[in-house]
């Protein structure tokens, strides 16, 4: 079982969810929805703690790095980030609204059968408290350049890191297996699994278009063929599916820049970085997502009340971890805060973001690479 990726993991917990509610066998389904109770409310506990861990020395490295293509870079790293997540938007609220029924209640709402018992772990801080936080912190350390704080919050957040490959990873499929437990146990299945592979097909679509975009753009402006740059970052892309980490992906990255004739100290400056503050395709995949999971309850919101998710996504996610799915877990917070998701939709929404987060990881290398064209024309100038 150690040697399966977390992809597959997810697909047993899904089928052997589905299998036990399907039987309507109610100790195995209150079991298994008491365990995915008690997990949801451990990740609550866990999230404003992941936030400062991943956000506040995230920003004191940023702080301290030299350089005077710095600024350039996280401009255009967090500008592509916003442009990827509102295309998202505008596609997803487009077309999703054809393809899957909006207007009825599921099991995500947390209706269906109860757990055995609830065991509360309430967070020490709610998440925007842990956010700004997570700024201060930041932004102090920076300023002071405090070695001593940095290294502690470097382990911190090393902790946190642990915490997720070793405990959420893997005890996720069950958490899952426990939500469509539920779903199979009232009859809602169904319908969640057509959702589900046609939210997988649009979110690759948008991956490859947003790409094509990117690279249209970084050629134009470094006066180099788009498609012919895009060929050679194939080995990145397929690196990044494999890994599901951009930070693991880095040194293929760094080198499949340099067949683009990216300067040597560019493209090591750049990729980097990168890797920590330009998710583009992650913040595609939850976008598209989590409006999936709101319209399958009903919700429909506009781009204004959408864009702020969107905005702070940018920011949360920076410095997420080289482990699949630090991006969704930093998006918890924010998922529950500002677009309302209950404890149910949040693990549907980690289903749905996982079973192609190598997708959106490579999405986010290769898109590095097209930023790493245009800060070189920056740096020739």
């Amino acid at each position: 079982m150690k040697k399966l990726g977390l992809l597959p993991k997810l697909v047993i917990g899904i089928i052997l969810g589905i299998l036990i509610g399907s039987t309507k066998s109610v100790f195995l389904t209150k079991l298994l929805v008491t365990f995915s109770g008690v997990f949801g409310n451990f990740l609550n506990y866990i999230v404003p703690f992941l936030i400062i861990a991943f956000v506040a020395p995230g920003i004191a490295e940023l702080g301290s790095k030299a350089g005077k293509l710095l600024g350039i870079t996280t401009i255009l790293a967090y500008t592509s980030t916003i442009i990827a997540g509102s295309l998202a938007f505008f596609a997803g609220s487009t077309i999703l609204p054809k393809i899957i029924n909006t207007t009825g209640e599921l099991a995500s709402n947390g209706i269906g059968i109860e757990g055995f018992f609830q065991m509360e772990i309430p967070a020490m801080m709610g998440v925007m408290t842990a956010l700004v936080t997570a700024f201060v912190l930041g932004l102090g350390m920076s300023v002071i350049k405090g070695n001593i704080m940095l290294g502690f919050m470097q382990e911190f957040r090393e902790i946190i890191e642990r915490v997720i490959k070793y405990i959420i990873m893997p005890f996720l499929p069950l958490h899952i297996a426990g939500i469509f437990a539920n779903m199979a146990y009232s009859g809602e299945v169904a319908q969640t699994l057509a959702v589900f592979g046609r939210v997988f097909a649009l979110v690759i679509s948008l991956h490859i278009i947003y790409l094509i975009i990117q690279y249209i753009t970084a050629g134009t402006l470094a006066k180099t063929n788009p498609f012919v740059a895009l060929k050679n970052m194939i080995p990145a892309y397929f690196t990044a599916v494999g890994t599901q980490s951009s930070a693991a992906t880095i040194p293929v990255t760094v080198n499949c820049t340099k067949k683009n004739n990216v300067t040597d100290e560019v493209a090591d400056f750049v990729i980097p970085l990168c890797a920590t503050i330009h998710l583009a395709g992650s913040t595609i995949t939850l976008t598209i997502c989590s409006i999936a999971v709101l319209g399958m309850n009903g919700v429909v919101l506009n781009f204004t009340e959408f864009l702020p998710f969107i905005m702070m996504l940018g920011v949360t996610m920076v410095a997420a971890p080289g482990v699949p799915g630090g991006a969704v877990m930093a998006a918890l917070g924010l998922l529950e805060t500002m677009l309302g998701f209950t404890d149910g939709q949040l693990a549907l929404m980690m289903a749905l973001y996982m079973a192609q987060d190598s997708f959106g990881t490579a999405t986010n290398v290769t898109g590095d690479a097209a930023i790493a064209l245009i800060v070189d024309k920056f740096a020739n100038k």
